[in-house]
């Protein structure tokens, strides 16, 4: 499908082209690369808010920088598709997010343009502050670095981390906070009062503006004018805001704030800040989701709708005649309603993706017992572990891939001491069009290498809620369930709550050609081959493992007794997952057997439907049949041999 380009975009296909414009042109171009990304994630999908909010600034940093020679990283990148449209990617957009197309987030190896590989947050300060230090090492002098940051990162500790160390480097890096009052959710904390206390403070933004135009004037007098300044405009700032700023006290120089959908204003501001020595921060007041009425009045909502209709706003459904399974993550959320009016210890976490993991179920009921931290995975693990010491039953719910930045707080703050702390794991294995950056695939490998942990994972709903039922028994320990993105297969999923015995596994089907033993949710595509398999004489045997540790040693006995030719599939990395543990157990126990793994392969797996993953990594349906199938006529060819 083609999709039209206004006037002014047209002739826009790299930032160089934005500078045969005048800043009075710019404001059209705003208005024609928005339209842009409305027609196109209307009828493609993808991210939607997020780039909406920053369209003016992402002209005015490529009109007012030296792009790519001076150095933008994006946070996240969320908010990138204007970036990516304006730098030479306006004829693929529309490829965004899909098998083979661009990446919905900035990529190094996509465009020279994208300086630093995102996807998660935070990291944009600390990247930005490398180049700096880089170029500086290398005599560039006159090259820019600049982070744009929203903030609802800033209140992840990496970026303060960040700030600290750049307040002790004399490099030209620019900070621009991307202030907008959201993440994916509305975001929470202090660092949110200190910012809305900044933005409405009507003496200081009456003030703002003449001094600090006539303070820019007066350190043009030389070096020592300069210091006095600085000192004249802590005074300023620290007197009318009623407390000293935040960031001049990290060795900042703070500026703003400013409107950040003047793109004319943002464009000059930033000329002029390329011109100031050291480390500086431009505070930018943004809507996110700009431009689109339904898009700014439901945020939450509007940060990645699917498809919609862009002239009604309706979002598109597909139409269902008869009851669906749940969404695993709805399943979480409600289960965890339930659980908590049984039991009074028990208290729920996210970090900042009470939507996402749909713990905004509890946190509607309970709000007094449902906690979200901001982006601060490695706060949200230790804050658990703080509550299970005192006697409460923390369920801290992290998407799979963003665990990974606590894993230290995991093993140091709850398994060596053996906490009941219970780790729900939503978007494990591969988690669709987010790409690398978001697949869940490495944390059977990583929980289940750790000690006193207790690593499991569902087959379906009713076995998520058994999972999170048998979690909160008396003294069980650290705890990990990790389920997928993505709706699960029962339609009837509320049943009574059973509590399974930790480390027993179950036999689905019993069988004489090959034995299949699954983990999680892809034991439902075993299901499926066995009944397409018997259909052709083949009967596999399958083992649903619930648990990769304890492993069932009684039922893996059983296998190693019974079978020669063993398939394992998972959703998850092969290196070190359930597959690796089988093989473990093989050798401790002197077993001799064929065992093929599926699962993820050692690559890092770009962007794309779930469903075109599993078969690009060969675990899907198809690919299981195909494995049995292989194995089952070496069976029968050996036994005609012999």
């Amino acid at each position: 499908m083609e999709f039209k380009t206004g006037p002014l975009l047209a002739n826009i296909n790299y930032p160089v082209d934005l500078k045969q414009y005048t800043e009075q042109d710019l404001e059209q171009i705003c208005q024609e690369l928005r339209q842009y990304i409305i027609d196109v994630v209307s009828v493609n999908g993808g991210h939607f808010g997020a780039s909406l909010g920053v369209v003016e600034l992402t002209v005015a940093l490529h009109y007012a920088l030296n792009t790519p020679y001076d150095k933008l990283v994006w946070d996240v990148g969320h908010q990138a598709y204007g970036h990516k449209i304006l730098t030479g990617r306006r004829s693929q957009f529309h490829t965004n997010r899909i098998i083979n197309g661009i990446s919905g987030f900035p990529k190094i190896s996509e465009s020279e343009y994208d300086t630093f590989g995102v996807g998660h947050s935070s990291t944009s300060i600390s990247a930005a502050l490398g180049m700096a230090v880089a170029s500086h090492y290398k005599g560039e002098t006159d090259r820019q670095h600049v982070a744009v940051i929203g903030d609802g990162a800033m209140t992840a500790g990496l970026a303060f981390e960040g700030l600290n160390h750049a307040g002790i480097e004399n490099s030209n890096l620019l900070v621009i906070l991307n202030d907008n009052c959201m993440s994916i959710d509305p975001n929470v904390g202090a660092l949110k009062e200190y910012l809305t206390s900044i933005t409405t403070s009507k003496s200081y933004n009456r003030f703002r503006d003449d001094v600090s135009h006539v303070l820019t004037k007066l350190s043009e007098l030389g070096p020592n004018a300069h210091k006095y300044v600085k000192k004249i405009e802590k005074s300023i700032k620290g007197t009318l805001l009623k407390q000293s700023n935040l960031f001049e006290s990290l060795n900042f120089r703070y500026f703003g704030p400013v409107d950040g959908h003047d793109v004319k204003r943002l464009a000059s501001v930033i000329k002029d800040l390329k011109d100031i020595p050291g480390p500086k921060l431009l505070h930018c007041v943004t809507v996110k989701g700009k431009g689109f009425a339904l898009a700014e009045k439901d945020q939450t909502k509007w940060h990645a709708p699917g498809l919609f209709d862009k002239i009604t706003g309706e979002i598109k459904k597909s139409v269902i005649d008869k009851p669906q399974p749940p969404k695993y993550q709805d399943v979480f959320g409600h289960t965890m309603v339930e659980l908590a009016e049984a039991n009074k210890k028990i208290v729920g976490i996210t970090p900042a993706m009470p939507s996402g993991c749909s713990l905004n179920i509890m946190m509607k009921a309970m709000p007094e017992r449902a906690f979200d931290v901001g982006i601060a995975e490695q706060h949200a693990v230790t804050f658990s572990a703080g509550l299970a010491t005192q006697g409460l039953v923390p369920f801290c719910n992290i998407y799979s891939s963003f665990m990974q930045r606590a894993f230290d707080q995991v093993i140091h703050d709850v398994a060596i001491q053996n906490l009941n702390v219970v780790f729900c794991l939503d978007r494990a294995g591969l988690a669709g069009a987010d790409g690398a950056t978001h697949h869940g695939a490495y944390d059977i490998a990583y929980m289940r290498c750790i000690p006193n942990m207790v690593v499991a994972s569902p087959m379906n709903e009713e076995e998520l809620r058994n999972l999170m039922y048998t979690a909160q028994q008396e003294n069980v320990g650290p705890f990990t369930i990790r389920y997928p993105r993505g709706n699960g297969v029962m339609p009837d999923w509320k049943r009574p709550f059973k509590a399974l015995e930790i480390g027993k596994g179950r036999k689905i089907a019993d069988g004489e050609d090959v034995a299949i033993l699954s983990i999680g949710h892809v034991g439902n595509f075993a299901v499926e081959a066995c009944k397409e398999l018997n259909t052709e004489g083949i009967n596999p045997a399958h083992y649903d493992l619930r648990f990769v540790k304890p492993l069932d040693a009684n039922m893996l006995h059983e296998v190693f007794t019974r079978y020669k030719n063993i398939i394992t599939i998972e959703d998850g990395c092969l290196q070190g997952g359930m597959g690796s543990a089988i093989l473990e157990f093989m050798a401790d126990h002197n077993y001799q057997a064929n065992v093929v793994r599926l699962g993820i392969p050692d690559n890092f797996i770009e962007h794309g439907e779930q469903a075109e993953l599993w078969a690009l990594c060969q675990y899907d349906t198809n690919a299981l049949i195909n494995a049995v199938k292989k194995l089952a006529v070496s069976r029968t060819t050996k036994t005609m041999a012999s």
